[in-house]
């Protein structure tokens, strides 16, 4: 008898403050800390908020992309990420409210394997279509750009 996913599924977490900048996250066994760096308060435990939802869309990136790169026959290898954000601070800063704080972002994807130009963009095309934190940023209103290359 196959096994049948469930399609929609509830994630739990739980978390606690530490101290004014210091947070963990709880999830399953692990617990990931979230901090500000010294110069903003912080003890540099782990990396700030903002930090841990743009390292998240590198890492739902390199999750996706595999999986369609595996589903369509392509092979990427391993894959090297470069990222630029353009952060509107003035919410963070509270100076006011900042509907879009993640104007926008730049992603370059390298890909390591033996996948031609043309697999990559089909594997890019797959991977926007399927990857939850890139849509999370697209519907928020960032303007988001993935570029992939060979490497």
């Amino acid at each position: 008898m196959a096994i049948r996913q469930k399609t929609v599924m509830t994630i739990k977490l739980a978390g606690r403050g530490t101290s004014h900048s210091r947070s963990e996250a709880h999830v399953r066994d692990l617990v990931q800390v979230v901090d500000e760096p010294i110069e903003r308060g912080g003890t540099n435990e782990g990396l700030a908020p903002t930090e841990t939802a743009f390292s998240a869309l590198i890492g739902c990136t390199n999750v996706i992309g595999h999986k369609c790169a595996a589903k369509l026959g392509v092979d990427i290898g391993d894959l090297d990420f470069a990222m630029e954000v353009d952060f509107d601070r003035r919410g963070v800063l509270l100076m006011e409210e900042v509907e879009v704080p993640f104007k926008a972002i730049r992603l370059s994807v390298t890909s390591k394997g033996s996948a031609t130009a043309e697999e990559l963009q089909r594997v890019a095309e797959e991977t926007a279509k399927y990857c939850p934190i890139a849509k999370l940023y697209e519907n928020s209103g960032t303007e988001l750009t993935v570029t992939w290359e060979s490497g």
